[in-house]
C-alpha cells in the first residue's frame, strides 16, 4: 500500500472495485506524473515527420510456412464498446451489418475459415469486452460452439477513477457512482492481458504473435504478408498506418522522436495548442494509426517484466466535468492511454502503409449505410471489402445528424435497403428523406428537403445532381 494518502485513496477505491493489480499499478504511475505536471504533451520541436515507411503492396507474399506462423497467432478484438453514439445501449458490435448479420458473424467466419487452412483451433481467437459487453457477446458467440474450443475467449478491460482536477483526489459523486469512473483507453489491453492470466497462457501454449484491431473495423483481417513480416523482421510492434487525408486532420499521426530515435504516436490530446497547425498539417505527418497492430507476445512480456508488471505508455489526460450533461459538475482529469502509442515502449518497432479498405470503422450511420451498399462486397473468407470499381476508396457520406443519427430512425429511411453507392464519390443528405428501393447514386450527390415532414427519393439513377425535395 502506498505512503502517499491521495494514492492510497485511489489504491482502495481501485480495489474495492476489483480492479487488477497491473491496472492499478499502471494508474497509480500515471497519477504521479500528473502530480509532477506532466500532461503528455509531445510539442512539435521534439518529433520528426516519418515519410517512407515500407507499403503492403512491397512486402513478399507469405510463401509455404503460413499454416505453421497461423498456429502460433492469437487474433485479438477490442470489443468494450456500446453503440451509443447511435443511439443504442447494447454492444456495437451487435449491430447488423449486412444481409442480417452483425460484425461478430463476420469474426467469426472469418476465424473459422483461417482454422480451416490449419486443421484444428489456431488461429487462438480473443475478445478484450467491457463490464457491459460481456454477458451479451459470450452469449451471442454461443452460436459458434466451435469457436469456443480453444480455451478462454475473452478477458475483461479494465475501469479507472475519474481525478478531480484541482486537488488530484479521486472523485465521489453519490448521485450516479457510475460517473466517478471512465475507461482507460485502449492502452490497458496491456496490463487487462497480464491481468486475466491469458498473456502467460498463450505463451505456454506456443503462441508467439498476436494481431489486434477494433471489432467494428471489418477492413481489419488477417494478412498473411504482415504476418511473414513480422515473423520474418524480428520486429516487437508493428503498426498497420494508412495515408492521411483532409478528413483525418485532427487525428493522431505517427511520428519520430528526436531524442531517442523511436517511433511514436501523438494524439490530439497530446498536442499543444501552438502546435495546432504542424499537427493538422496532412503533408508533414502523412500517417495515421489504423489501431491494427501485430506484436511479438513474447517480447511483450519481457517488457512487462522490466516495467513491475505495466508498460510505460505516454500519458494522456482529458479534462472533463464528472458529469458530462452538467457542465457546472466538478472538473476531472481522465487519464488514459493509446494502446498503439506502445510503439515508443519497444527498441524494434515499426509501420507499414496499408491501403484504406483495411481501416473502415463504423463510428456513425454514415459509415454503416456504405458498408450495407454495394460500394462493400462480401468475400469467399468473409471479408467485407471495398468492390473493385472503387479502387480502394470508399464514398464519403454526410446524413444528416438531426434525423439519422440514432440507428432506430436511421433505418426508417431505407426501408428498401440502402441506395447503390458503387459510382458515388460523395452523397449529402440534409432533412429527413425517405429512399426507395431502386435508387443509385454516382458521382457528387445531395439531397435536400428543407421542410420537416418526410420526403421521399424516388428510385431512379442520380449522377453529379443537386436533388431538391
Amino acid at each position: 500500500m502506498s505512503t502517499n494518502p491521495q494514492e492510497t485513496r485511489i489504491e482502495e477505491k481501485m480495489r474495492a472495485a476489483a480492479i487488477g493489480e497491473a491496472t492499478i499499478r499502471t494508474f497509480l504511475e500515471a497519477h504521479r506524473r500528473v502530480r509532477r505536471g506532466e500532461r503528455g504533451m509531445i510539442p512539435e520541436v521534439e518529433i520528426d515527420p516519418i515519410t517512407s515507411p515500407p507499403t503492403l503492396a512491397d512486402l513478399p507474399n507469405a510463401g509455404t510456412e503460413t499454416v505453421d506462423l497461423l498456429r502460433q497467432l492469437a487474433v485479438f478484438k477490442l470489443n468494450g464498446g456500446l453503440g451509443t453514439g447511435m443511439g443504442l445501449d447494447r454492444t456495437k458490435s451487435l449491430i447488423r451489418v449486412r444481409d442480417g448479420d452483425n460484425f461478430l458473424d463476420f469474426i467469426a467466419r472469418q476465424i473459422l475459415h483461417l482454422r480451416g487452412h490449419t486443421g484444428g483451433t489456431a488461429p487462438r481467437f480473443v475478445l478484450m469486452n467491457s463490464f457491459t459487453t460481456r454477458e451479451e457477446t459470450l452469449g451471442f458467440l454461443g452460436k459458434y460452439p466451435a469457436l469456443l474450443q480453444a480455451g478462454p475467449i475473452d478477458f475483461l478491460q479494465n475501469k479507472v477513477p475519474k481525478i478531480l482536477a484541482d486537488s488530484g483526489e479521486p472523485v465521489s459523486w453519490p448521485a450516479d457512482p457510475e460517473l466517478e469512473w471512465c475507461p482507460p483507453g485502449h492502452g490497458d489491453f496491456y496490463p487487462s492481458l497480464l491481468n486475466s492470466g491469458l498473456l502467460d497462457s498463450l505463451l505456454a501454449d506456443g503462441i508467439r504473435y498476436a494481431f489486434i484491431s477494433n471489432s467494428d473495423n471489418l477492413g481489419a483481417t488477417v494478412d498473411a504478408r504482415l504476418l511473414r513480416y513480422v515473423a520474418d523482421s524480428g520486429l516487437s510492434f508493428l503498426m498497420e498506418v494508412a495515408e492521411r487525408t483532409g478528413a483525418d486532420r485532427k487525428g493522431g499521426h505517427l511520428a519520430r522522436r528526436k531524442s531517442s530515435g523511436r517511433l511514436l504516436l501523438r494524439e490530439s490530446a497530446q498536442c499543444p495548442k501552438e502546435d495546432e497547425d504542424a499537427f493538422q498539417d496532412i503533408s508533414r505527418h502523412q500517417f495515421f494509426n489504423t489501431n491494427n497492430l501485430w506484436i511479438r507476445l513474447d517480447h511483450l512480456a519481457e517488457v512487462l517484466r522490466q516495467n513491475g508488471g505495466t508498460i510505460p505508455l505516454p500519458l494522456i489526460t482529458n479534462a472533463k466535468t464528472v458529469d458530462p450533461r452538467d457542465a457546472n459538475s466538478p472538473k476531472v482529469l481522465q487519464l488514459e492511454s493509446a494502446m498503439g502509442a506502445a510503439i515508443e515502449c519497444f527498441e524494434k518497432s515499426g509501420a507499414v502503409v496499408v491501403p484504406r479498405e483495411r481501416f473502415s470503422p463504423v463510428k456513425a450511420t454514415n459509415d454503416l449505410l456504405t458498408l450495407r451498399s454495394d460500394a462493400y462486397e462480401a468475400t469467399a473468407d468473409h471479408r467485407l471489402v471495398l468492390a473493385e470499381p472503387r479502387h480502394g476508396r470508399p464514398p464519403v457520406v454526410d446524413l444528416d445528424g438531426k434525423h439519422y443519427k440514432v440507428v432506430a430512425s436511421f433505418e426508417s429511411f431505407f426501408p428498401d435497403g440502402p441506395p447503390s453507392l458503387l459510382h458515388c464519390d460523395s452523397l449529402k443528405v440534409t432533412g429527413p428523406v425517405r429512399f426507395s428501393g431502386g435508387v443509385a447514386c454516382e458521382g457528387k450527390v445531395t439531397v435536400h428537403n428543407g421542410g420537416t415532414d418526410v420526403k421521399t427519393l424516388a428510385a431512379g439513377r442520380y449522377r453529379d445532381q443537386d436533388v431538391r425535395l
